[in-house]
């Protein structure tokens, strides 16, 4: 195709057609829009041809260059997986408290580093670090930017050219390919191994100690489980272990939990009880179990603490103002626990019970059968949610599902149509279904979910013969 005819970009923005494109949105923007817009067509994509390229049809392709161009890439979607701690999808939905706390924060002044009292410069976590102390009965607590963060922090901080003490079977991989081993030598310490992978006992440890010893840490299989033949040395006896050599004991916790929830069908380690157990320093993240933003979370003795704290790497990790204020605001939502699984949103969708979902799953189903193609085929059963997130690998809470099947075309198909529509629904698809796990779908989702399903659905080509 001939191109040759086409002005050049200056020329056409010149024209009366990009003149309220360039007012509006600059002339920067709409000329590199413009390019692109050009490039692409170059290149044969779209259906306009040569003759069809005026400067009114680019104009109106541009502004919609534009717009894609100014939209978010992040964007709300609906989680219909079950997995309420997905980590692709942000793992934990925060409080409205610490959205409007960190409203109050970022759009104007705030006092980060300023004690108000004083007048003089302060800390920035030390409200954090306070309410953490209360909730959980350290002696003291830091926060920064995420748990393997702190994991990383403490290690420099207190076990650098040290030896630190490990089981075989928690030298763990996270998420991204991060593993505990590395982590341990960024840190630079020296990774010392003891037990096998699926056996370890407490005269492990006692044959690894030596002068050389400057930590013993534990950390949680939280992603994994290893089954049968298995011993590993509790954290109690650990912390005695310990205290008894002057050794500081260190639990990555990973997913942090403030109270038992084993009423609600799941458990997950108890921050409070490990302080009350004396552990040195625990550490675990804030947006797993805790409900909060992306944070690592460092509680334990003081004598520990003061070396984290005043590490040069703790500046490095430190949380910027907007996650601080939702930090600190859902902590304080934990001062009253009788009302945090209702205030926090992944702890009411872990604590929901199954009649509740049952008939979630129903008003959704039926919303949409009489507003969805022929051939589509839907029904609701009960089925198995995950907690996800690294998080309680082996608990399963009992959920009910929408589950939907076509006769002309397959789930791969209709899961991303589901993924496209407006906001995108997140499923899954086991074998030829697609399955909408409504424990994930909060209440104020149900409508918003319906409506961008009926979307999807019916606008596939070939429109209601779907």
């Amino acid at each position: 195709m001939d191109y040759s005819k086409i002005p050049p970009v200056n020329t056409l923005l010149e024209c009366s057609e990009f003149k309220p494109l360039t007012e509006q949105y600059g002339w920067t923007l709409t000329r590199n829009c413009l390019r692109r817009v050009l490039d692409l067509k170059r290149k044969g994509f779209g259906s306009l041809q040569p003759n069809d390229l005026t400067p009114g049809t680019l104009a109106e392709q541009t502004l919609l260059d534009i717009a894609a161009s100014l939209k978010c890439s992040l964007k709300r979607v609906i989680n219909a997986t079950g997995t309420v701690l997905h980590t692709n999808l942000g793992r934990a939905p925060m409080a409205r408290a610490a959205l409007d706390a960190v409203i109050e924060v970022a759009t104007g002044y705030c006092n980060l580093e300023m004690n108000l009292d004083s007048g003089l410069r302060g800390h920035r976590t030390e409200g954090i670090n306070q309410t953490v102390a209360v909730l959980t009965g350290a002696e003291a607590a830091m926060a920064v930017n995420n748990n393997a963060g702190a994991v990383l922090l403490a290690l420099t901080a207190l076990a650098a050219g040290k030896e630190v003490i490990v089981s075989r079977g928690e030298l763990i991989e996270i998420g991204g390919g991060f593993r505990i081993p590395e982590v341990i030598e960024s840190g630079g310490a020296i990774l010392k191994e003891v037990g096998t992978t699926n056996r370890t006992h407490l005269r492990d440890y006692v044959a690894a100690l030596s002068d050389e010893t400057g930590l013993i840490m534990k950390t949680s299989t939280s992603n994994y489980a290893i089954l049968g033949f298995t011993a590993e040395v509790p954290i109690a006896e650990l912390i005695e272990l310990g205290a008894r050599h002057s050794i500081p004991v260190l639990y990555d916790l990973g997913s942090g939990n403030f109270y038992n929830n084993e009423d609600a069908g799941w458990y997950s380690p108890v921050v409070p009880d490990l302080i009350e157990m004396g552990v040195d320093i625990v550490t675990f993240s804030g947006d797993k179990l805790l409900g909060g933003p992306q944070a690592g979370i460092i509680a334990g003795r003081k004598k520990w603490l003061d070396k984290i704290v005043t590490h040069p790497l703790t500046r490095a990790l430190r949380l910027d103002k907007m996650t601080l204020a939702a930090l600190d605001a859902t902590l304080k939502l934990y001062l009253q626990p009788e009302l945090v699984r209702e205030r926090i949103p992944c702890l009411q969708a872990l604590c929901e019970s199954a009649d509740t979902l049952q008939i979630r799953a129903d008003v959704i189903a039926n919303a949409l059968k009489s507003n969805l193609p022929g051939s589509i085929e839907l029904h609701v059963e009960s089925d198995r949610a995950a907690v996800g997130g690294g998080s309680l690998p082996l608990t399963e809470l009992p959920t009910w599902a929408v589950i939907l099947r076509s006769s002309s075309i397959g789930a791969t198909m209709i899961a991303e149509m589901l993924r496209r529509s407006e906001p995108p629904v997140i499923t899954r698809i086991r074998k030829d279904a697609v399955v909408m796990d409504v424990r994930t779908i909060s209440e104020p989702d149900v409508r918003d979910c319906i409506r961008s399903v009926i979307r999807a659905l019916n606008g596939h080509p070939g429109g209601t013969a779907l």
